[in-house]
């Protein structure tokens, strides 16, 4: 999610992996819909005015419902 932060936004890094896919990684299987790099925390930067808009966002493009976990979301970037 490319952006670039304006006004009071803020750029958040957003660290999310699949609860379903690490368990079908851990007894040696493959999830149907999520290759098994979602076992691993993808980060995720989005552009929000605060953190609960940041997490709005990556909820709706990542469900809970569909086994996403949400492990941090920090303020900055990564640097890589």
């Amino acid at each position: 999610m490319f952006a670039v932060a304006t006004g009071n936004q803020k750029t958040f890094e957003v660290g999310i992996y699949n609860k379903e896919v690490r368990a079908c990684v851990k007894e040696n299987n493959t999830h149907l819909d999520y290759g098994d790099e979602w076992a691993d925390v993808h980060y995720q930067n989005v552009v929000a005015q605060d953190k609960a808009e940041a997490l709005t966002m990556i909820n709706d493009r990542y469900p809970p419902e569909q086994g996403f976990v949400i492990e941090s979301c920090e303020i900055g970037t990564r640097r890589y």
